[in-house]
């Protein structure tokens, strides 16, 4: 998903918001808007697990402290030599 397509999606999802606040919406808004609200949870979430995977830790020596578990996801990814 481009980051056009999600701010279109987030200004969606805010303007049912919005007309639920004000007037209340049909059933097929409300459809959509669960729609839209669940596919942008798994957007951010699958982004989210997506950086944690990258994520290199260091501690103040600049010695690494990355997790084996993510150590493992990166080797899967190909993004590890060790």
């Amino acid at each position: 998903m481009t980051d056009n397509d999600e701010k279109k999606m987030v200004d969606r999802i805010n303007e049912l918001y919005r007309k639920k606040k004000a007037t209340g919406l049909n059933a097929e808004e409300e459809e959509e808007r669960k729609k839209l609200h669940q596919e942008f949870l798994k957007n951010f979430r699958a982004s989210f697990k997506q950086n944690v995977e990258d994520m290199v830790i260091l501690d103040k020596n600049g010695k690494e402290i990355t997790s084996e578990k993510a150590k493992q996801a990166q080797r899967r990814k190909g993004l590890r030599k060790d």
